[in-house]
């Protein structure tokens, strides 16, 4: 019966996204082992050596042609620029969030992250939304400034991580380049900083001194880990539909939240539970108005 299931979701494809959204949803046990590093050092490690992995990936794959158009024209070297600017910037402080013991922040920031892009494509690119979807929109804002209310500060973490991922999103729909051309190149743009200051931070000692082979490997490593789940999601997008992957993505928050509160026992009060109940209603009204959107335009084109 296993077996069957198994040759049932590879065929579908359908195993591919939650692959992804599975390891990405446990990375922040990955991050939490590598706590002894600053988070800017992680971030370092996690740029220069995802360049590695991935320039090995692409020269296997004998795509370095596609590669070479990522800097054919200003404008796509721009948006490669602004590109590595915005997943650097996610990436630190997603990293930070998970070794300050802010996980249940963080995945409530991709919680809202799909609604966030939403906005981004009604009010940037014009695309069309209908009152549901608006609806569910207001209801996140309404969990979010609950909690806000609730805990007197803005849950800065989550919003940053939601609208820094959202524009990241939104540069690279409007860029023809592959998920794995356009990680390689903003992965190389910023590659000689991360290098330069993991050199500066190598020779003042401070937090190299002492590291243990485990730590070596878990730094080595960090490539892999990151680049890994993004190859698994792109062959997922070529065989699963959009309503597929909409609900899938769901997959990663919720093991980050779940890691968060019965794995590092973070707080999860009920002011949580109000804010959150409001951003999953909302989820659910975007979901299901996504699929309808996404069924009509299926049969009127049939």
């Amino acid at each position: 019966m296993i077996k069957r299931t198994s040759r049932v979701l590879v065929s579908s494809g359908v195993i591919y996204p939650i692959a992804a959204y599975s390891l990405w949803g446990i990375l922040p046990v990955y991050w939490k082992a590598m706590k002894q590093l600053p988070a800017g050092d992680i971030l370092a490690h996690r740029i220069f050596w995802s360049f590695v992995f991935l320039a090995v990936i692409i020269s296997l794959m004998r795509r370095w042609g596609e590669f070479k158009s990522a800097f054919s024209s200003v404008r796509s070297v721009m948006a490669v620029g602004l590109a590595s600017v915005l997943i650097s910037l996610n990436w630190l402080i997603y990293i930070w969030a998970v070794n300050s013991n802010h996980i249940v922040e963080a995945s409530l920031g991709y919680y809202i992250n799909p609604l966030i892009t939403f906005m981004l494509g009604a009010i940037v690119l014009r695309e069309k939304s209908d009152y549901w979807q608006v609806a569910a929109i207001v209801l996140a804002f309404v969990g979010v400034g609950y909690l806000t209310f609730q805990f007197g500060q803005i849950p800065w973490v989550a919003l940053s991580l939601a609208v820094s991922f959202a524009v990241y999103g939104l540069v690279k729909k409007m860029s023809k380049l592959s998920p794995l051309a356009g990680l390689t190149a903003e992965t190389m743009l910023v590659a000689p900083l991360a290098l330069g200051f993991l050199f500066f931070k190598f020779e003042e000692g401070s937090s190299y001194s002492h590291l243990s082979t485990f730590m070596v490997v878990m730094i080595l490593f960090t490539g892999v880990v990151t680049s890994v789940p993004l190859l698994l999601f792109a062959q997922g997008a070529k065989r699963v539909s959009l309503t597929t992957l909409g609900f899938v993505q769901y997959l990663s928050p919720s093991i980050s939240l779940l890691i968060g509160v019965f794995v590092y026992n973070e707080p999860f009060t009920a002011a949580h539970k109000v804010a959150f109940g409001f951003i999953w209603v909302a989820l659910a009204i975007f979901s299901f108005s996504r699929r309808g959107a996404l069924l009509k335009s299926g049969s009127s084109a049939s």
